[in-house]
């Protein structure tokens, strides 16, 4: 399926059920020091899954997550991959045998701000009311 027509789909099924304002966007965030200002929706996904595994200047990425049970990951997680977190979890297994390790989990958004400032390569995301000057927002993700 179309990653944009997922997206759509996704998208108004939560609005069907959540209240009107109840979610505030999700900012995607990087280290201020990093090139990057901008990022596709397509190339977070590619990121989250590490399939894209460095950005343009030869950084690694550290893609970042909160726990499974938080609310922002749960909504990130639909938004992103259509899925819940623990749905992925085959794929995950599949990719551990292949060498590929999932995103860090971080356990809160304060810790994902500490570590993108101070960690080149790293991306997160945290409400866009946490955002603050020591990082640098890519990408609003909106419900």
């Amino acid at each position: 399926m179309n990653m944009y027509i997922a997206y759509m789909l996704v998208v108004t099924i939560l609005s069907a059920w959540l209240p009107v304002g109840a979610v505030e966007p999700i900012a995607v965030i990087t280290a201020v020091s990093n090139p990057l200002n901008t990022l596709s929706f397509d190339a977070l996904n590619l990121i989250y899954l590490r399939k894209s595994q460095m950005d343009m200047e030869g950084n690694r990425w550290i893609p970042l997550n909160l726990p499974v049970n938080d609310p922002l990951r749960r909504n990130f997680s639909l938004v992103l991959f259509s899925m819940l977190p623990e749905e992925l979890d085959d794929y995950w297994n599949i990719q551990y045998f292949n060498g590929i390790s999932p995103p860090k989990v971080m356990a809160s958004e304060e810790a994902i701000l500490r570590f993108v400032a101070s960690t080149p390569g790293s991306i997160g995301y945290v409400d866009k009311e946490k955002v603050d000057s020591r990082v640098k927002v890519l990408l609003f993700i909106s419900f």
